[in-house]
């Protein structure tokens, strides 16, 4: 029976190793280095651990302590970082043929370090996010229940610092930490959009804010809002036209309810407007503006089973 087994297993081994030649565009097998996802989110969770010191990891830091903890901190994770970022500078799209193992470490290592010299900018705007939260929640008790609970600040903290990764051009790594927070959180931020000051999440699960979206200060949406895209235009060959603004514009002040769903590059809400729940948008309103879906009829009837 055994022996039959193991027949039965190295014909199927044989089977899919031939499915490996076949599929070549989903097979990774003698050609390139990538990223470890493992390794990403390891990362990202310590990084977050910087951002908000005594919450997150070890929670026993005092003033003496704190600068020792931070510089191990950053020292191990400069090397896992900088080892990640060369790995995705190795990648053909990324770089050029001629060049060397070493040329991208020393690139990754300066990447690094430019990354690193921003933490205290992001941690700046954390604090005005997790403040927004607190403001704009009554349900909130302080701003301890908001950075320990709130999904939001895990899915900003993390869009934070990979959309500076994302400006400074790295591969592959900036999308792998968002969609890691997609997946814990059910907030969905591309890298690439830009969000100001003051950005409040409520709620937050199947919020979707695409590559181009522009988002001002002080902005508050809720759960479900899409922020996407329209069809999107192709070429004479009828390849997808990358590289323009396909997702809409909020400038500052404006709320945006449950299941508002906006859409293309072209469409701008105005300063200080409300979409409301539910409101499908492909057109621009202007400033101070208030955008609701007219009430429904309810049909009540009898229930004859009673």
């Amino acid at each position: 029976m055994q022996e039959e087994h193991r027949v039965s297993v190295g014909g199927l081994a044989s089977s899919l190793v031939q499915s490996y030649r076949k599929t070549t565009s989903i097979t990774n097998i003698e050609k390139k280095s990538f990223p470890s996802r493992q390794a990403v989110i390891r990362v990202t969770e310590e990084l977050r651990e910087l951002l908000f010191p005594g919450y997150l990891g070890r929670t026993t830091l005092c003033w003496e302590n704190v600068e020792y903890y931070v510089g191990a901190t950053l020292d191990r994770l400069f090397n896992e970082m900088s080892g990640e970022i060369s790995k995705s500078f190795n990648h053909p799209a990324h770089t050029s043929q001629d060049a060397t193992c070493s040329e991208c470490q020393g690139r990754a290592c300066r990447e690094t370090l430019q990354f690193f010299q921003k933490i205290p900018a992001i941690r700046s705007l954390l604090e005005e996010d997790v403040q927004a939260a607190f403001d704009g929640d009554p349900a909130a008790r302080d701003v301890d229940e908001v950075i320990f609970s709130y999904p939001c600040v895990v899915a900003i903290s993390i869009f934070r610092m990979a959309h500076e990764l994302f400006l400074q051009g790295i591969p592959l790594i900036p999308r792998m930490m968002t969609e890691y927070a997609h997946s814990v959180t059910g907030i969905d931020i591309h890298p690439g959009a830009t969000i100001g000051r003051k950005f409040f999440i409520d709620h937050g699960t199947g919020v979707v804010i695409g590559e181009t979206t522009v988002i001002g200060d002080n902005v508050k949406m809720y759960q479900g809002v899409t922020l996407g895209a329209l069809s999107l235009p192709r070429d004479e060959r009828g390849q997808i036209i990358r590289g323009t603004k396909r997702h809409p514009t909020i400038a500052d002040n404006a709320t945006l309810y449950a299941g508002a769903t906006i859409l293309g590059g072209g469409t701008e809400i105005g300063k200080g407007s409300v979409v409301g729940g539910n409101v499908w948008l492909t057109n621009s309103i202007p400033s101070h503006t208030k955008v609701i879906i007219e009430e429904p009829r309810l049909r009540i009837m009898q229930n004859l089973e009673s």
